[in-house]
Parts: C-alpha cells; structure tokens; sequence
C-alpha cells in the first residue's frame, strides 16, 4: 500500500535528510529515533506536506511525490489521516462541526460514523463543545478523530500518545490496532517513546548515522534502519 525508494530532503540551510526505504501495508508500524533524526520530517514527505528533494513515494499506486499541490491536497483528504504533535482546528466550531466539516471537504458525509467515532473515543459527551474549551488529552481525542473521520487508506500519527495518560494512550492503540485488523488501514506512528514498541506488528529505527540505540533494538528486535 505505502512504498517509498531513495528519499532525501532538504531544510535551507540545513543539512541534508536521508531516509530509509520502507514497505507497509495493512499493519501498525511504528518509527522509533531519537530527537532530531527526522522523523516528523518523514512524515510530513510520506503525507504530501513537503516534497522530497529526491525520491519516489507510492501510496495505493499513486507517485504522490508527483501530484500537484491541488491533487495532493484531494488525494490527501480522501486516504490519509494525519494526527500532529499539536492539533490542529477551527475553535469558533464545536468537535461535531469540525468532524462534520472534514467530511464535507471530503464529500463523505455520514453523520452516523461521527456519532460512532466520538463514542468510541470516550468523548461523546464534548460533540457540542468548542474545541477551544476542551482539555489537552480531549483534543489530542478529537484531532485522532479528525484523522479517522472520513476512513483513509493511511494514519500518520507523530506521538499520538504523547498528551495522554497510560490508559486513554492504551485505548487509542487498541483502536488503530482494531483500525489496521477490521478496516485493512495502515497505521505508522512515529516517536522516541520505546513504550509504545510493544503494541506494535512492526518497528523500524530512524538512524542519522549517529545515533546509537543497541540497547532498544536488543530490548525489542527492532529492524534497524540505516539513513
């Protein structure tokens, strides 16, 4: 579903991104490195947010990497969801019209998914709120939901836990798990939290060269990844 060749990317005056080839479909794939090694980076390329310096991205047989900013901008709608590290919404609409406005975008209206969804996330009770009012673990909820919303083909989630506590995170990764199991969605999440490791089908390390991290490939098996 979701293959990437050869990616390199570059800030001004920064020095150059190298990323690792990765394959996936179907599963929850986690990223784990540690601060600076590119991994929001990555997925912002992997969701059309920024364009590689070289290098091929496929998504459901579509070269994203080639889209134009417009046929970017529907495709992503249509098949990706993307959770940031900090949400982000329109605050003069409440949850219930955020949701009902992603869909709209979309044009994937179904009021009944957006009643379902925010039960299941616990936050149900918050539909009519401005998301402006909301806690920090209530919005990292609904931007999860946002996400979701309209069923994409792919959920790029950069530390979807980390404004959590131990039991709601738990919650959230039995969701995208269930996600990847019932809807055939592809989750990859990335963080430098070695605790999520044990909820996922697979886990990659983002390596800048430098790094050194034996101690968390030993502790989980995880494939390490050479940029």
């Amino acid at each position: 579903m979701l293959e990437t060749k050869n990616l390199r990317f570059k800030y001004d005056n920064d020095s150059e991104l190298s990323f690792p080839d990765i394959k996936t479909s179907k599963e929850n794939l986690l990223i784990l490195g540690a601060s600076g090694v590119g991994k929001t980076t990555f997925l912002h390329l992997l969701s059309g947010l920024l364009k590689p310096l070289e290098g091929e991205i496929d998504l459901i047989g579509t070269p994203i990497s080639k889209l134009t900013m417009s046929e970017m901008d529907r495709f992503r709608g249509k098949n990706i969801g993307i959770v940031f590290q900090k949400p982000h919404f329109i605050n003069s609409l409440t949850v219930k019209e955020n949701l009902q406005l992603a869909q709209y975008i979309s044009k994937k209206i179904d009021k009944t998914r957006i009643n379902s969804l925010l039960e299941s996330l616990g936050i149900e009770d918050k539909a009519n709120k401005k998301t402006l009012n909301l806690s920090q673990g209530e919005k990292q909820r609904v931007a999860i939901a946002l996400a979701i919303v309209n069923s994409p083909k792919l959920i790029l989630a950069d530390e979807p836990t980390g404004n959590l506590d131990v039991k709601s995170g738990e919650e959230i990764l039995d969701l995208f798990q269930d996600l990847c199991k019932n809807d055939g969605i592809s989750v990859l999440m990335v963080t430098h939290d070695p605790v999520l490791a044990s909820r996922a089908d697979r886990m990659l390390l983002l390596k800048d060269g430098v790094t050194a991290a034996s101690d968390i490939r030993s502790a989980w098996g995880i494939e390490e990844l050479e940029s």
